[in-house]
């Protein structure tokens, strides 16, 4: 019997990199031409949120909300499952995170004033990222714009953009002398950080240049929060 210290994550994949592929291609030409628009409303509420309309963060958040119910049914429940198993798992954590923050956009989370300077940066940019590495990797590699995975539309991108709304979610109260977020919205971290990992795990076993994007991007997401604690408030905006 082969030992088990012997295997690598790739054997235990249930599908090869060409069909995860083939599973965007079809799922995007089944789409078109929604993602131009999932596009450009992103982009609207990401300029929203740069000149801190009071608007942008609570429609940021019914946006994803809808964006991980969507996932959860249209490409894990109706697509990937047909070739992974735990994909109707996915599902299931999709539609609960989309749920929170559906719930969340109905509470009062547009930041105060004295948000700490490097968070907030840090949100925007991992927003903006999500929306614009997608198509920036599938054009350095010299993939069909089919196989694209859109913020809103695929659970990479927009598990690393709601990492940027939570990040701009974080309240100013101070506990202990340190800024600090009300309890409840910790429950919005989890199912992102743990998708980072799945699908960082997926792309490594696939040999994905990729690969470690979402990872490094939740580690940096938890960084910024734990550094931001750290500064207890002094470095703010104006």
């Amino acid at each position: 019997m082969t030992e088990w210290w012997t295997y690598h994550l790739s054997d235990f994949l249930l599908f090869s990199a060409a069909t995860y592929r083939r599973l965007f291609e079809l799922y995007n030409t089944a789409l078109w031409p929604a993602q131009p628009a999932v596009v450009a409303a992103s982009l609207g509420l990401i300029v929203g949120l740069l000149r801190q309309r009071p608007w942008a963060p609570r429609a940021t958040a019914v946006a994803l909300g809808l964006a991980w119910l969507w996932t959860a049914w249209a490409f894990h429940l109706q697509r990937y499952a047909a070739i992974n198993w735990a994909a109707t798992w996915f599902a299931g954590a999709f539609a609960v995170q989309g749920v929170l923050l559906l719930a969340a956009s109905v509470a009062r989370i547009a930041p105060a004033p004295p948000v700490v300077r490097t968070t907030r940066r840090m949100g925007l940019v991992l927003l903006l990222y999500a929306l614009v590495s997608p198509a920036l990797l599938a054009w350095a590699l010299d993939v069909s714009w089919r196989q694209t995975e859109v913020l809103g539309l695929a659970p990479d991108p927009t598990a690393v953009g709601t990492l940027g709304l939570l990040l701009l979610m974080l309240h100013p109260a101070r506990v202990g002398g340190r800024p600090s977020a009300p309890c409840w919205r910790w429950v919005l971290w989890p199912i992102p950080l743990l998708w980072c990992g799945i699908g960082g795990a997926t792309l490594w076993a696939m040999h994905r240049p990729d690969a470690l994007v979402l990872p490094v991007a939740a580690a940096l997401a938890l960084l910024t929060v734990w550094r931001g604690a750290g500064d207890g408030g002094t470095r703010q905006r104006p």
